[in-house]
């Protein structure tokens, strides 16, 4: 059967590393291999086939982002420790999870092995928030990341030599499309919410670039565990200013947002920092033209002008352009749809949940 797997997760809400988390611990339940899920929040953001268990999270009204970090880590802290007996490995998805699957193993005297996957490294100023998330990735056992860039980061800046494992795509989520408000025209969606990892504001500046050819957007998600309020603040401002209309929609079910995918003419992904980019993976394999940006990790797995278009990261002026492209010429829109489900295929979760069980096996 294999390792007695706990995959660990700070979040239930429909954000790039628990996506991969749910997807993961799917495929590895339907390979037969024992795994349970823990998660911080109320429910799931959809139904899944998987053993889990729900701890309540930390309060985020008239709380700091280190005060929740520090509440986050001891509630999964306890919730681990009480089950810590049930498992041979504690499968850490995040910073949080990282760190109370390691204070877990102490506070035990458990004989777990700590895992941790690094899907990227967050920007975080205060010290005691810095220290936090250098001891969730030196002090696991063994460390993954999805990306070759990562890779290279941890072993330059954290001293980690890591593994690279595969991510995947689950098809099956948007099978059935619930009816959306669709507005009028070409329909351009982003996924991730209004956030600076994401490049919102290169965007909106991007699309005041378009002038009357400037076509709806839509933005689909922007629940965090973080507080990008005054980055949403602004950038909405900025927007009305520059007279580009943003539609958020917010966070969606599996369904809703497979409605948004299938309604939509191109996905447009500028971020400035990704660990991976599982959304860009997503809406080509559904067949939507993808403008996103030329991060290394993106170039690892797309081809510009091939199955994406990868515009500069940041220059709006470049990101235009490319907008003005999927816009205005038909037969590229087609090209980059026919290449970008070509380039998806690979990405399965049965594919990721092998190389991960060969991971376990070598723990």
């Amino acid at each position: 059967m294999g390792e007695r797997v706990a995959l660990i997760t700070h979040s239930t809400t429909p954000r790039g590393g628990h996506v991969h988390t749910l997807g993961l611990g799917e495929a590895l339940h339907r390979a037969g291999h024992p795994v349970h899920l823990f998660a911080l929040g109320e429910r799931l953001y959809r139904d899944v086939d998987l053993p889990h268990t729900l701890v309540p999270g930390p309060r985020r009204d008239g709380t700091t982002l280190t005060e929740r970090t520090l509440d986050g880590i001891e509630r999964l802290t306890v919730a681990l420790a009480e089950h810590i007996d049930r498992f041979d490995v504690l499968h850490a998805q995040d910073c949080i999870a990282a760190r109370a699957a390691s204070a877990a193993r102490a506070r035990t005297g458990a004989d777990v092995t700590v895992l941790r996957t690094a899907h990227h490294v967050d920007d975080f100023t205060t010290p005691v928030l810095v220290e936090c998330q250098r001891r969730a990735i030196t002090e696991p056992d063994r460390v993954l990341v999805v990306s070759r860039m990562w890779q290279d980061i941890l072993a330059r800046d954290f001293g980690v030599a890591a593994t690279i494992v595969p991510n995947g795509v689950d098809l099956r989520r948007f099978a059935t499309p619930a009816p959306v408000p669709r507005p009028p025209g070409f329909l351009l969606l982003a996924v991730g919410g209004i956030e600076p990892r994401k490049g919102t504001v290169h965007l909106v500046r991007a699309l005041a670039r378009l002038g009357e050819l400037a076509p709806a957007l839509v933005v689909v998600g922007g629940h965090s565990f973080q507080d990008f309020a005054p980055y949403r603040d602004a950038t909405l401002k900025e927007a009305a200013d520059l007279g580009v209309a943003v539609h958020e929609v917010g966070t969606l079910t599996d369904d809703e947002l497979a409605g948004w995918y299938a309604a939509a003419d191109a996905l447009a992904y500028p971020s400035v920092a990704e660990g991976f980019g599982l959304v860009p993976i997503e809406a080509m394999a559904l067949g939507l033209p993808v403008v996103a940006s030329d991060l290394a990790v993106f170039r690892e797995h797309l081809t510009d002008g091939v199955d994406a278009l990868l515009p500069p990261v940041g220059d709006d002026a470049a990101l235009a352009g490319a907008l003005r492209r999927v816009i205005t010429e038909p037969a590229l829109r087609e090209s980059l749809r026919a290449a970008g489900r070509a380039t998806t295929s690979a990405f399965t979760w049965a594919n990721a949940a092998a190389a991960h069980q060969e991971v376990y096996r070598t723990l």
